[in-house]
């Protein structure tokens, strides 16, 4: 492995209505990790949810790892996002959106935020669905691995990025390579897995400065997320819903 990283656990954070996430960041003391300004692994009930509330000046995936969410937002759009699915809006100058619980049980996802580089701040906003049956999947002998944004991905992201979920069996190992100029996290959703010598568990993050060869060996059957991009090297101001 070409950078040995940083260990992070994600924090369990309340947000919107009566929802609690495990949250890597922004954290007291870790605000954002260029260009991602947050993470938060979601597991939302009926009766909670992200009523109605605005953001601009970045972009956000949300996937999907069971259950469903209903979005809704001023642009016109209303749609059911599926387990394996995701959507992408970019907020640019502006959107008002909804996401709630569309199962009863467990709605578990990731919501990820992408930084908009500051000459596309004011850009007009869109929203993008991508259903579980529209993304590449490749089947190996460790597994299977998913590519949320990537080669083969029709998810759209004004960000150069590398986006994959990891399904790997008990005592495999997998190797990715990752352009040097990007920078980002190897997340645990569930499991135990070893990236060389630093060892992850559920709801723990390596945080990566730049890309190379990573080997990820799994110690029980686990599901990864696998996220990098290209930072885009402008500060970085985060303040509530706005990332200006």
């Amino acid at each position: 492995m070409s950078n040995a990283g940083v260990v992070r656990q994600a924090k369990e954070t309340h947000e919107g209505d009566a929802v609690v996430v495990k949250r890597l960041f922004p954290v007291d003391g870790y605000m954002n990790f260029d260009p991602f300004v947050l993470w938060d692994h979601f597991n939302v009930k009926p009766g909670s949810g992200f009523p109605d509330h605005p953001h601009r000046g970045f972009e956000a995936i949300t996937y999907m790892f069971k259950g469903s969410m209903e979005h809704k937002d001023n642009l016109g759009n209303q749609s059911r996002v599926e387990a394996g699915g995701a959507q992408r809006f970019t907020a640019g100058k502006g959107i008002v959106h909804s996401e709630m619980p569309g199962s009863e049980g467990s709605n578990e996802g990731i919501q990820l935020w992408i930084n908009l580089p500051r000459a596309l701040k004011a850009s007009e906003p869109s929203y993008q669905q991508v259903d579980q049956h529209d993304f590449p999947v490749e089947s190996i002998s460790a597994g299977n691995i998913i590519t949320i944004v990537g080669e083969g991905s029709p998810l759209m992201i004004k960000t150069p990025l590398l986006y994959k979920q990891l399904v790997l069996n008990e005592n495999e190992k997998y190797m990715e390579t990752v352009p040097p100029d990007f920078r980002g996290l190897i997340y645990a959703v569930n499991g135990q897995v070893s990236i060389g010598q630093q060892s992850l568990a559920e709801g723990e993050a390596l945080l990566i400065e730049r890309g190379g060869i990573f080997e990820i060996s799994s110690r029980s059957p686990c599901v990864i997320m696998l996220c990098f991009g290209k930072p885009h090297g402008e500060p970085v101001y985060q303040h509530g819903p706005f990332v200006d």
